[in-house]
C-alpha cells in the first residue's frame, strides 16, 4: 500500500462546464479523498486554478504575465478552499497551505509544518503554486511531491491514463500503460509540462494519470496499487 501520496486537480475538473465551482463536484472529490484517507495514507493535494484563471491565457499587451500568473495562483487558493470545506464537511481533517501570505485564509507553506500535519493524518492543501510566475501548478505537484516525499504522485484526470493523442479528438487513440520520463517529454504527449516530468526524474518520483471521476479509483490504485485503470510515467 502506497504510504503517502500527492494528488494533483486540475482547476477545470472542479466545474461542469470548465468554469467556476461546481459544488456536487467538489463534494464527490472530497468523498473519494476521504476513502484514501480512511484506508491510513497520508494525503497531500495540489489542485490548478483554470476553472478560474489561467495566467497564460491573459492577453500580455493589457496584464503582463507575471501579475496574470498572480492571479492565476490567487485562483489555486480559491479552490483550495473548496475542497478544504468540503473535506471538512465529511470530517476530515485539513490544512490549507500557500506559497503567498494569505494569513486571514490559510497557512503560509512551511515544509516542516506540512509534515507535521500529513504525520498527524491531516489532509494538507498546497496553493498558490509555487509562488513564482512562468511556473505551473503540475511543477508545483512535483516540487510538493518531492518535498513531502511522497511515494507516488496522481495526476487525476477526465481520462484513465495517457494517450498518444486526444482520445476525445481522436477515435484511434492508443493508451500508453507505461512510459518513461524521456516519453512523457516527447511534443505528441501532453500529459505534464517539462518542468514538471524533468524534476520527477531527478527525484525518481512516480507518476500515475487516472480518472478521478470513477469512484473508487483512487482508493485502488492507493490501497491496492492497481494501475490497470491508470498510466505509469517512471
Amino acid at each position: 500500500m502506497i504510504k503517502r501520496v500527492l494528488i494533483k486537480f486540475s482547476g477545470e475538473a472542479l466545474a461542469t462546464e470548465g468554469f467556476g465551482l461546481d459544488s456536487n463536484v467538489v463534494l464527490n472529490i472530497a468523498r473519494e479523498i476521504k476513502g484514501v484517507v480512511e484506508s491510513g495514507c497520508e494525503v497531500g493535494i495540489v489542485v490548478g486554478g483554470g476553472n478560474i484563471m489561467r495566467g497564460s491565457d491573459v492577453d500580455e499587451s493589457v496584464i503582463k504575465r507575471t501579475s496574470a500568473d498572480y492571479m492565476g495562483m490567487l485562483a489555486t487558493v480559491i479552490n483550495g478552499v473548496a475542497i478544504q470545506e468540503a473535506l471538512e464537511h465529511l470530517n476530515i481533517t485539513t490544512r490549507l497551505q500557500s506559497s503567498i501570505k494569505i494569513e486571514e485564509v490559510c497557512e503560509k507553506f512551511i515544509i516542516r509544518k506540512a509534515l507535521s500535519h500529513l504525520n498527524k493524518g491531516r489532509v494538507v492543501i498546497f496553493s498558490g503554486g509555487t509562488g513564482n510566475p512562468y511556473f505551473t501548478t503540475d511543477t508545483a505537484a512535483t516540487l510538493r511531491a518531492s518535498e513531502i516525499k511522497a511515494d507516488l504522485l496522481i495526476k487525476a484526470t477526465k481520462v484513465d491514463g495517457v494517450y498518444d493523442k486526444d482520445p476525445n479528438k481522436f477515435s484511434d487513440a492508443i493508451k500508453l500503460d507505461t512510459l518513461s520520463y524521456e516519453d512523457a517529454m516527447k511534443d505528441n504527449i501532453a500529459v505534464m509540462d517539462d518542468t514538471a516530468i524533468a524534476m520527477a526524474k531527478m527525484n525518481k518520483l512516480k507518476i500515475a494519470v487516472t480518472n478521478m471521476f470513477e469512484e473508487g479509483n483512487l482508493l485502488s490504485l492507493i490501497r491496492d496499487e492497481d494501475f490497470s485503470k491508470s498510466s505509469i510515467i517512471n
